[in-house]
C-alpha cells in the first residue's frame, strides 16, 4: 500500500536548533517543506542536505519575522499554497537579563516575534487548514510560561500567551480535523542562550536538553494528539493534577459576589 503524502510543513526558524531538526524529522517523515528564517545561508544548506538525503521537496523563505512586509510575505504564503499542512510556529526570542536591566525596545521587539509574528500566522493558516477539514499547528512555548519567575518575565509572558492561545484555539477547532499542540521544552542545547548572553556552558547540564531528543520527543506527543507536552517532565500525572486543579478552578472563577475571605 502507497503511504498517503503527509503534504507541506512550515517551519520557522528553520536554519538551526530545534526549527533544524523538526524540518530534518518532518522530511523522513515524508512532508515538504517551506523552511523559514532570517539566515539565507544557513536554509540553503540545511534545504541541500535534507533534499540530497530524503528526496524531499525544500522551499526556502529568508524573512525577518520581526518585519512586518517580511511577516506578510510568509502570511500570504499559507494563505495561498493549499498544499501546507502543518505550521510548527518556532521562530522566537528571549533573555535571561532580569526585566529591570532590559531594554524596553529589546522587549518589545520580543513580543512582536513571540506574540504577534506567530498569532498572525496561524490566523493565515488556520482558516484554510479548517475549510480542507485537515491540518495541525505546532507552536513553540516554554516551560516558562507555567513558571516565568525561572527568566525574563517578558520572555515568560510571550510565553505564557503561546501556551494560552494554544489551548483556546484547541477548543474552538474542536471536531474541524485540525490539531493544535504547544511544547513546553526546558533548557534545550541550542544559540538561544549565547544569543541571550549567557552561554550554554554556564548551565548545569543535568538541565539542557538536546534539541534532537526534544524534537523527538515532542513529536511522540504530537503522534499521541496531545495538546500540552513538556518533554522534561518525567512524572507526567504532575502535569495532569495541575491541569486539573486548573480546570475545577474554572467554573467558580466568575461570580456575583466576592469570596468570604474579602468580606470584612
Amino acid at each position: 500500500m502507497t503511504q498517503q503524502h503527509p503534504g507541506t510543513a512550515l517551519v520557522t526558524g528553520a536554519s538551526s536548533g530545534i526549527g533544524a531538526v523538526y524540518a530534518e524529522r518532518l522530511a523522513r517523515r515524508g512532508y515538504d517543506l517551506v523552511l523559514v528564517a532570517r539566515n539565507r545561508d544557513r536554509l540553503t544548506a540545511l534545504a541541500q542536505r535534507i533534499t540530497n538525503e530524503t528526496r524531499r521537496s525544500v522551499e526556502i523563505i529568508d524573512a525577518d519575522l520581526g518585519d512586518r512586509q517580511a511577516l506578510a510575505a510568509v502570511e500570504a504564503k499559507l494563505k495561498d499554497d493549499a498544499s501546507i499542512t502543518l505550521l510548527v510556529n518556532n521562530a522566537g526570542v528571549g533573555t535571561h537579563t532580569p526585566l529591570l536591566d532590559s531594554n524596553v525596545d529589546a522587549m518589545t521587539r520580543m513580543i512582536d516575534l513571540n506574540v504577534t509574528a506567530l498569532t498572525r500566522l496561524t490566523y493565515a493558516a488556520v482558516p484554510g487548514f479548517v475549510a480542507r477539514g485537515k491540518g495541525a499547528v505546532i507552536n513553540i512555548a516554554s516551560i516558562v510560561s507555567i513558571a516565568p519567575e525561572l527568566l525574563n518575565g517578558v520572555y515568560g509572558g510571550t510565553k505564557a500567551f503561546v501556551l494560552a492561545f494554544s489551548q483556546a484555539l484547541h477548543k474552538e477547532l474542536s471536531g474541524t480535523g485540525v490539531g493544535v499542540q504547544a511544547v513546553l521544552p526546558g533548557a534545550t542545547a541550542t544559540d538561544f542562550w549565547e544569543t541571550g548572553g549567557l552561554p550554554i556552558e554556564n548551565l548545569d547540564s543535568a538541565i539542557v536538553m538536546s534539541a534532537s531528543d526534544l524534537v523527538d520527543a515532542a513529536l511522540v506527543g504530537f503522534d499521541r494528539n496531545e495538546l500540552v507536552t513538556i518533554p522534561s517532565l518525567h512524572d507526567g500525572a504532575k502535569w495532569d493534577a495541575y491541569e486539573a486543579a486548573r480546570q475545577a478552578m474554572s467554573p467558580e472563577l466568575s461570580t456575583d459576589t466576592p469570596a468570604a475571605r474579602y468580606v470584612g
